[in-house]
């Protein structure tokens, strides 16, 4: 990982090189729309990272250069992308068999709160406009491991590491490790387990209640 310009946490860069870190070479990955999108332009061509798309692609590689954009090559979240070698494009119903089959490897979705079970909301807000879920009930259910990659506090200032998930859930006890701009954290017996800080971080300074922290 590069070294920190921020002394007081990581940069969303950064917090996208601590997701590569946990992935293994090889591995197959999908990726959620917003902030893991960073991923795929940041991931090191040597690992042999096959990246999947809930919408039939498996290959994306990386943002199309200039003028090479197709508006029929997108991801699920209707960006343009570029594909790599021996790539493959497949229906709706094939791409969900390979989730559903247990055949992705690795899954990083974007979060709105984490408890300490490893539940995860993602999708909605009560009483705002919804997009709906896409891909993410079948993905954190289907994928081996379940990263979440999100800031770890809201605008207002709270915390989104929490005892009990207050959102409509997306699924139950299926988040593997949790990465905010404070630090990298697993879900282990029921509590956050730091396993590592960012820069400038100290365990005060993560505004989590005691017993939420292994």
């Amino acid at each position: 990982m590069s070294e920190s310009s921020n002394q007081h946490g990581w940069s969303k860069a950064e917090m996208a090189d601590t997701v590569i870190d946990l992935i293994k070479p090889g591995s197959s990955l999908n990726l959620g729309i917003g902030m893991p999108t960073m991923i795929i332009e940041r991931m090191p061509r040597e690992k042999h990272v096959m990246i999947h798309s809930e919408n039939g692609v498996l290959g994306v590689d990386g943002r199309p250069s200039q003028g090479s954009a197709s508006p029929t090559l997108i991801n699920a979240g209707k960006e343009t992308i570029a594909i790599g070698p021996g790539a493959s494009f497949f229906d709706s119903a094939t791409s969900f068999g390979m989730i559903r089959g247990g055949h992705i490897d690795f899954c990083v979705l974007g979060g709105m709160e984490v408890d300490r079970h490893g539940n995860l909301a993602n999708w909605m807000i009560p009483g705002k406009k919804v997009t709906g879920m896409g891909g993410a009930m079948d993905l954190v259910h289907g994928a081996k491991q379940v990263i979440v990659m999100l800031s770890h506090c809201s605008k207002a200032g709270k915390c989104k590491l929490v005892d009990q998930c207050a959102l409509p859930l997306t699924g139950e006890r299926v988040v593997h490790q949790v990465v905010t701009d404070l630090g990298l954290f697993s879900i282990y017996r029921g509590q956050f387990k730091v396993e590592q800080l960012a820069p400038g971080v100290t365990i005060e300074k993560l505004g989590m209640a005691p017993e939420l922290l292994a």
